[in-house]
């Protein structure tokens, strides 16, 4: 795996997204702290609403602006979109109001709605082979695994030193330094987009609406975001709320998470030269609400030391599940889309995935609080269920038939399986 790093391109690149990631998590932290000095007992409404809108800028802003740069070379739209991330954190050690917080975070997050899409969208260029292009995808999801379990320990390590405005000082430099590996880069020109802005803003929407298989990856969206709000949501209030446990053991039962989805993301490679992609995406679908309903008995029936040992490897195996269809996803858009259409698809994909958040956040934290953890993970499990069978129905095998069919429709920007 690590011999795709000999890609002097894509090892650059993979330089500036581990850096920018590390940032980005140094920002997480920071963002709770100073959300406490600025509301105090409600620092958890401001962290609410600024979650809130970080998806509302996934999901509304980040398609606009990338339309609307379509056309631009795309290295200085990533240098543009870390640059304003820099500029955005070094601002964020003078707010004094909760409601500025909120101003930079769309800020914030619509830089990184650009950002995201337009870096993963080069990646199938610079690395045309297609198992070379597995590994990478493993390797981007281990980084995003090791940022959630690094980032907090080098977080706490930092404080001890600094305060936490200097941490915000800390992720502008990351974010420069990913700018400075950006521009050490030498990315293949893209093909021209539409001239149209209502061809480029609906383009990426229009290509999953024409493709079963990515139909079904909106299915398997919701799936994963189902999972992923009950570990994100709910793991503090299992931990110290239901079990009385220690803030090390929050931090214990989400590791166990990133460690399920790295061992999966490693396998990955070697499982997707001998099984399809579908298989391996509708298995780790399917099993996601297995799991949740599974973890709704363990909380509702179990306790004490041996709820906590079946949560960490509960945790383990929905980490395992997610990273089974998150990991390979990206090889569908790219089996999708053309030069010209890709960058589309990909913000596409971080729009919708993103927009199935908004739907999961809420039902995790809202219904937790009122029916209780183990009915709220039962929820979560019928939502994967549903979102799962429609990724089944949706998806279908593919036939030597349809394998032409992409061809062509790839020749003219258009794939529909």
């Amino acid at each position: 795996m690590i011999a795709v790093l000999r890609n002097p391109v894509y090892a650059r690149l993979f330089g500036a997204q581990v850096i920018a990631l590390l940032g980005t998590g140094l920002l997480t932290v920071a963002l709770g702290l100073l959300a406490f000095d600025i509301a105090g007992g409600d620092a958890g409404v401001v962290l609410g609403v600024a979650m809130t809108l970080k998806m509302v800028a996934y999901v509304a802003i980040g398609p606009v602006i990338t339309a609307l740069l379509a056309r631009m070379p795309r290295q200085p739209v990533l240098v543009a979109a870390d640059l304003t991330r820099a500029c955005v954190a070094a601002a964020l050690p003078f707010v004094t109001e909760a409601w500025q917080i909120y101003l930079l975070i769309i800020v914030l997050q619509s830089a990184s709605a650009t950002f995201t899409p337009t870096f993963q969208a080069v990646i199938p260029s610079v690395l045309r082979d297609e198992r070379q292009y597995t590994r990478a995808l493993s390797l981007s999801r281990l980084a995003y695994d090791l940022e959630s379990l690094a980032s907090p320990i080098l977080a706490a390590a930092l404080l001890t030193l600094v305060s936490c405005h200097d941490l915000f000082v800390g992720t502008a430099v990351a974010f420069l330094i990913s700018v400075r590996l950006v521009l050490s880069s030498r990315l293949p020109v893209g093909a021209a987009p539409p001239s149209g802005l209502a061809d480029r803003l609906t383009r990426g929407l229009r290509t999953f609406l024409a493709s079963r298989e990515l139909r079904g990856l909106m299915g398997l969206n919701l799936a994963v975001a189902c999972a992923v709000a009950m570990v994100v949501v709910n793991s503090v209030v299992l931990v110290q709320g239901e079990l009385g446990r220690s803030q090390v053991d929050v931090a214990l039962l989400l590791g166990a998470f990133g460690a399920g989805s790295m061992v999966v993301a490693l396998r990955i490679p070697g499982m997707l030269e001998n099984l399809s992609d579908r298989t391996v995406m509708l298995a780790g679908g399917a099993a996601l609400p297995v799991l949740l309903a599974t973890m709704g008995g363990v909380i509702g029936w179990l306790g004490g030391l041996l709820q906590w040992l079946a949560l960490l490897i509960g945790w383990a195996l929905l980490g395992a599940a997610a990273s089974a269809v998150l990991t390979p996803s990206a090889r569908l858009l790219r089996r999708n889309s053309s030069e010209e259409s890709r960058p589309a698809v990909f913000a596409a994909q971080f729009s919708l995935s993103h927009a199935c958040y908004l739907v999961s956040y809420p039902v995790a934290g809202t219904l937790g609080a009122v029916l209780g953890l183990s009915t709220v993970a039962m929820v979560l499990a019928g939502l994967g269920l549903v979102g799962t069978v429609i990724a089944g129905g949706m998806w279908r095998p593919v036939t030597s038939t349809d394998v032409t069919r992409m061809h062509r429709g790839s020749a003219v920007g258009d794939s529909t399986p």
